[in-house]
């Protein structure tokens, strides 16, 4: 004799709602779709940063819409445009006072080798000498779709630690 067990709707809809994770991939979730850039731009990279938080490329959909103007507030610098020997330890005091963890992408190839400018006495020959550079974003300047493609990408390796090297 068989023995069928009988399940009400409720049992039904918490077996197909209920699922195991760890604390450390909902962490990476949160802080993936959370991302809280520092409002600051340092050449005209920085216009491309702007236009992309238009209503053209609608960077609000991703939820990316929180730009804050405190460093302490913010775990997202995105080093846009030129970075001279001046403006160096300005940008790394911003990097320190940034809530952890803290994370930077490098848009334009001023701001991942120098750029045209590289052979100047003046021009820091890329924001890695300086700063540890998640995602590198190539172009002069970079396209709107090129910084919500770096920053997706960003978000993947929050939400993927294991492809990022430790």
């Amino acid at each position: 004799m068989e023995i069928k067990t009988i399940q009400s709707e409720e049992e039904k809809l918490i077996g197909k709602n209920v699922f195991l994770t760890t604390l450390d991939a909902v962490f990476n979730w949160a802080r993936g779709n959370s991302l809280w850039p520092l409002t600051f731009g340092l050449a005209c990279c920085a216009i491309e940063v702007m236009a992309a938080g238009g209503p053209k490329y609608d960077f609000s959909r991703f939820g990316y819409e929180v730009w804050r103007p405190s460093p302490r507030h913010a775990d997202l610098m995105i080093v846009a445009g030129t970075i001279t020997k001046k403006m160096q330890p300005l940008v790394l005091r911003l990097y320190e006072q940034m809530a952890e963890p803290k994370y930077v992408i490098a848009m334009g190839s001023c701001a991942i080798s120098g750029g045209p400018f590289v052979d100047s006495y003046h021009v820091v020959p890329g924001a890695n000498t300086f700063l540890p550079v998640d995602v590198y974003i190539p172009g002069c300047p970079p396209r709107p779709e090129a910084l919500l493609y770096g920053w997706l990408e960003l978000k993947r390796k929050i939400q993927n630690p294991r492809v990022v090297k430790k």
